[in-house]
């Protein structure tokens, strides 16, 4: 799941220009969630404001990185999930709903809904992450070799149902086994989207206007990101979180992204399952997912800072 937001790049700096340097190092470097709450998305917006969903019941949290406190802004709903989560810079909050099929958008400031959609023509289906362009919003499929796009207006008006718009995805990418596509991120003129393929651990560029795909040719490391899951693309950095490997990989990018090299492992002993990734600053704030705990709605889950 996550992310690459020039607004929220900005916000940080500007916050950060206004503290002292050692600052940020004197805030939480584990940031509790509500017992049981089963994160899986998570993103930073307006300052050092962070959002997560909750994978079995589509609640949203908002907390302040600074405090490490906060409140579920959007309530548990039955039938809904929320897996990838990402809020634009209109304090909108776009969300994936896994095996619902749906996507919701909520009010950043008042957790109300905004609006709904059924991305999924039907089974087997798993929205799994979001990011939003200047132009669409855009689903990861992991169950489909698709990804959705929900149309934005010029002044930031949310499509229709109508509007929603499934995008095959070709040229090099094959589907396999398992959790296919999941992790999303774009270019910051939103015409090159990059995903990671779980299952094989494999990264593509896709063109948002064609659905073309290219295979990103990898090196050092291991070769390959398997077990890849949420994403964040910083300039010509990639970083991928391999969730069950408790590890974020670093990725130094050629121009043109074609090929990458794994240059480093980021890891702490506070991950425990991280699945997404968001930015402040020099740190990546990783959410604990914790798959295969026992009870999970008995469970801590926790926020887990880690310097890159």
């Amino acid at each position: 799941m996550t992310v690459f937001r020039i607004l929220s790049a900005l916000a940080g700096a500007l916050v950060l220009a206004a503290t002292p340097a050692s600052g940020a190092r004197d805030w939480p470097e584990v940031i509790p969630l509500p017992t049981g709450f089963q994160p899986e998305g998570i993103d930073i917006a307006g300052g050092h404001t962070f959002y997560v969903g909750s994978i079995p019941t589509g609640a949203v949290y908002r907390g302040d990185l600074r405090t490490g406190q906060g409140e579920v802004l959007v309530p548990a709903q039955s039938g809904r999930a929320a897996i990838g989560v990402d809020v634009d810079g209109r304090k909108r909050i776009f969300v994936a709903g896994g095996p619902t099929g749906m996507a919701w958008v909520y009010d950043a400031r008042t957790g109300a809904t905004l609006a709904s959609y059924q991305l999924s023509e039907g089974p087997p289906t798993f929205v799994n992450d979001v990011i939003v362009t200047k132009d669409a919003a855009w689903f990861t499929e992991s169950q489909q070799a698709v990804l959705y796009r929900l149309p934005i207006g010029p002044g930031g008006e949310l499509g229709s149902q109508a509007d929603v718009q499934r995008v095959p995805l070709t040229g090099e990418f094959m589907m396999g086994p398992g959790f296919n596509v999941n992790g999303i991120d774009a270019t910051p003129d939103g015409e090159t989207l990059v995903i990671v393929q779980s299952n094989l651990g494999r990264l593509y560029t896709v063109e948002a206007d064609t659905g073309v795909a290219d295979l990103i040719e990898l090196t050092g490391g291991s070769g390959n990101v398997m077990q890849g899951d949420g994403i964040l693309l910083d300039g010509r950095t990639l970083y991928v979180v391999q969730n069950r490997m408790n590890q974020i990989a670093v990725i130094k990018l050629t121009r043109g992204l074609a090929s990458g090299t794994i240059t480093g492992l980021l890891t702490d002993s506070d991950f425990d399952v991280p699945t997404t990734i968001a930015e402040f600053g020099k740190y990546l704030y990783a959410v604990n997912a914790r798959f295969g705990v026992m009870d999970p709605a008995t469970q801590p889950f926790s926020v887990v800072r880690v310097e890159r």
